[in-house]
């Protein structure tokens, strides 16, 4: 379990040091959306292109913790190039990952929601965040961005 643990602090890190997607689409049809943490100073903007119901191109920039930076990176590879449909799955799968621990914490006799590790790829890399709950608005931070962007085009 500690080499697992190990290969997903790398993976964190390999995002935050060199993150995908990075950058802003600055033409007129790109849609875009801020994201800002007050609790700890975390930004993210989101630009992105969807044509013909598949989000093309997705482009991350900000500035913040290790988690909400590798995490938008990490969110930018799963859903570029997926229909929104996919899209909107990913994102309700990550959604349940980070809320497990909430639920649990809430209700102790809770029966969480199982996330099958295996469908999330490098994503499930950010699983450890839930032993931090204060943590978990730096990892949902680019996923809450970039469901703002879809919902505010009407997508």
């Amino acid at each position: 379990m500690a080499d697992l643990e190990e290969l997903y602090r790398e993976i964190i890190l390999d995002h935050y040091r060199s993150p995908r997607n990075r950058g802003e689409l600055t033409d007129e049809a790109a849609l875009r959306a801020e994201g800002f943490n007050p609790l700890c100073g975390d930004e993210i903007l989101i630009t992105l292109h969807v044509d013909h119901g598949v989000l093309s191109d997705i482009k991350i920039s900000g500035q913040g913790c290790s988690i909400s930076q590798s995490s938008a990176s990490l969110m930018s590879a799963a859903v570029k190039g997926k229909s929104l449909d996919e899209v909107r799955q990913i994102i309700a799968t990550f959604k349940t990952l980070m809320t497990v621990h909430e639920a649990q914490l809430e209700d102790g006799d809770a029966e969480p929601e199982a996330v099958d590790l295996r469908k999330l790829g490098e994503l499930a890399a950010l699983q450890g965040v839930v032993k931090f709950p204060m943590r978990i608005k730096c990892a949902t931070l680019g996923w809450n961005t970039l469901t703002q962007c879809l919902d505010d085009a009407s997508l």
